[in-house]
């Protein structure tokens, strides 16, 4: 398994070169033009003589600044709002309770719909299939209790 090592980390950086070529855009790289990049990388992989010379000397590096040094970071804070989390966010409670009230007014619909159902099958069977209904524990086809 040591053995394998050594080649599986040439194969990781290679993978990680070409992708991170394939994903910087064309301002950021230094030069060459992004496809001679891709190509150098793709040709002197295996000696990591591509993916090494692109990460030294393709990309466009940037200090992280003092706004943010991760994407993340430097997402929020190019955002016009500050984020705010769900129990403090007044809009997402409101919107919770609206929800509620039309989930509510739902079921009370549906729950109306059913007793009128009901009470339109209690009128039309008859007061024979009433009792019936009520003498019968079970389904017609329950086979009677074995004697013995």
């Amino acid at each position: 398994m040591l053995r394998y090592l050594p080649v599986l980390l040439v194969l990781a950086l290679w993978i990680y070169a070409f992708i991170d070529c394939l994903n910087t855009p064309e301002s950021q790289v230094r030069g060459l033009p992004k496809v001679a990049w891709v190509i150098i990388i793709l040709l002197f992989g295996e000696v990591l003589l591509g993916p090494i010379a692109w990460l030294v000397a393709g990309k466009q590096r940037r200090p992280a600044t003092a706004g943010g040094g991760t994407p993340a970071e430097w997402h929020r804070s190019r955002s016009s709002r500050k984020w705010i989390a769900p129990d403090d966010n007044p809009e997402f409670l409101s919107s919770l309770k609206d929800a509620n009230k039309k989930d509510e007014a739902l079921l009370k619909d549906w729950e109306a719909d059913l007793r009128r159902r009901e009470e339109e099958l209690r009128r039309s069977q008859g007061p024979a299939d009433r009792r019936a209904e009520e003498a019968t524990d079970g389904p017609e086809d329950t086979p009677p209790p074995a004697k013995g």
